[in-house]
């Protein structure tokens, strides 16, 4: 056989061979896909609880998880020693402090919060709780509601709760 006829069999052969595998390929990729199509569709539909020794008893989770969105019930300025003293400004400080941390523990940080809702026991407060809330959030500004009303928890000045991204499990 000479060489150009050789060589002309051999590159008919390997693109025989390359056609043959390009379906099996193919269908490799689309397995593949369904597997993490399937994988994130159950990851977008769970919902995790989650709580700490602290709130055991009480009538809410601490935060839920679902999907990418964490979830976090209403935060009020509290320490082990119960509110803190001071009035609208270290309340504030302390619940945001609060958040970060709750936050922190299950995957996320205020970097990531992009909703809160903050509840006043008296609206002529707001400037200076907002005094304090935006140092919290020197970047992107989550969106947010404020509202006023009567009988917080523990007859607390202010109460904020938040949303948050939070990255999946294995970087999904």
């Amino acid at each position: 056989m000479n060489r150009s006829l050789f060589r002309a069999a051999r590159a008919s052969a390997l693109t025989a061979v390359s056609l043959a595998l390009v379906p099996w390929t193919l269908a490799a990729q689309e397995h593949q896909h369904e597997e993490e199509t399937q994988s994130m569709h159950e990851f977008m539909h769970s919902v995790e609880y989650y709580t700490s020794p602290e709130m055991a008893g009480l009538p809410f989770s601490e935060a839920v998880r679902v999907g990418n969105l964490l979830f976090l019930s209403g935060q009020i300025g509290t320490t082990a020693d119960g509110l803190i003293p001071g009035g609208i400004g270290p309340e504030t400080r302390q619940t945001l402090e609060n958040i970060q941390t709750t936050l922190e523990k299950h995957g996320s940080s205020m970097a990531e919060v992009v909703k809160c809702t903050v509840f006043l026991a008296d609206i002529a407060e707001w400037p200076a709780m907002n005094e304090v809330y935006v140092t919290f959030f020197p970047g992107n500004k989550p969106a947010r509601s404020a509202v006023a009303g009567s009988g917080l928890a523990l007859d607390s000045r202010v109460e904020i709760e938040c949303i948050a991204t939070v990255q999946p499990p294995g970087g999904m």
